[in-house]
């Protein structure tokens, strides 16, 4: 089991999040179980879903240790493209756990491909997994997510939910890859758009119901699978040089940002996108910048891209 350090920061108080239930999808991933992690440390139990089935329980279990009497489902084998099996997945949740408080939807595809590389298929399949998969986690949890966000509205004269406690909460996890473009990354950068459209939407017509919906975007965070996947292994010293901060993001980043917006702090806080990228995106280096692959010349040669862990770009 991880230190508290590897996942959240020391600040928040213990039992903020005693009884609430957070269904996270993704949940198995790098940057949501650590999410996790420090939601359940902070008194919430948990459902995270993925599709590798192994996983996704091991990665429970091994949550669950992180608080006596906490209690962490973990349902592999959903696809978050298909409505029903994220409808059959809080179901359970709901039953077993007895309520949907905080949802996380972060479950996302990538890999490098330039636009011709990229197949229609390709392009399908990550439309598929972050924007369909968002929308069908968002429909699936919001008959719990209403209940729970009139249940713990916030009093205006005394500053405080009733019953104490917050919920009614979404988050969903995009990029910033979108706000400037970036070669190698239209898919993801069409689809995580589509993405904060829809959070915008949810705080809009779900305000008035008592739900907050907001967008975090994480940017460069070390030991994931995402800079794993996309940072080609020449690049990553001189990468990480050129940030603001010098540094490339931790887990506990992403972690404590979610703490916040879930909290009695993030209150009024809603239709918003929280950045937590060390100023990354303000910078003129890209993701995949390296040696030998400089932009255009790399683009305009038409290679695959080298160097670069899990899924190949020509697909």
């Amino acid at each position: 089991m991880p230190p508290q350090s590897e996942y959240m920061s020391d600040v928040w108080k213990d039992g903020i999040f005693a009884n609430k239930v957070v269904f996270c999808t993704g949940g198995a991933g790098t940057i949501c179980s650590a999410q996790i992690r420090a939601l359940v440390h902070l008194g919430a139990n948990a459902c995270i879903i993925g599709r590798n089935v192994e996983k996704t329980e091991s990665v429970a279990k091994e949550i669950a240790t992180i608080r006596t009497g906490a209690k962490v489902i973990g349902i592999g084998a959903v696809d978050v493209r298909k409505f029903d099996s994220l409808k059959s997945a809080t179901e359970r949740c709901v039953k077993e756990l007895g309520a949907i408080d905080f949802v996380i939807a972060g479950a996302a595809g990538n890999f490098l491909a330039s636009i011709e590389q990229l197949s229609v298929n390709a392009f399908k399949s990550v439309m598929d997994i972050d924007v369909i998969g968002s929308y069908n986690t968002l429909k699936a949890t919001l008959p719990y997510l209403t209940q729970s966000g009139s249940k713990h509205r916030m009093d205006l004269e005394s500053l405080k939910p009733s019953p104490i406690g917050t919920g009614g909460r979404i988050i969903f996890i995009s990029a910033t890859l979108h706000y400037r473009g970036m070669p190698f990354q239209t898919h993801v950068s069409v689809a995580k758009a589509g993405i904060d459209s829809l959070s915008n939407s949810v705080a809009i017509e779900y305000g008035p119901r008592g739900i907050t919906s907001n967008i975090i975007a994480p940017g460069p965070i070390a030991q994931t699978e995402g800079m794993e996947r996309l940072l080609p292994s020449d690049a990553k010293s001189a990468y990480a040089k050129a940030q603001p901060l010098g540094r490339f993001g931790h887990v506990r980043d992403i972690a404590d940002a979610t703490i916040y917006l879930f909290s009695e702090s993030g209150s009024y806080v809603t239709g918003q996108t929280l950045v937590v990228d060390g100023a990354n995106w303000r910078t003129s280096e890209g993701m995949g910048t390296s040696a030998t692959m400089k932009y255009p010349d790399f683009l305009l040669s038409g290679q695959e891209v080298a160097n670069v862990t899990g899924k190949k770009s020509k697909l």
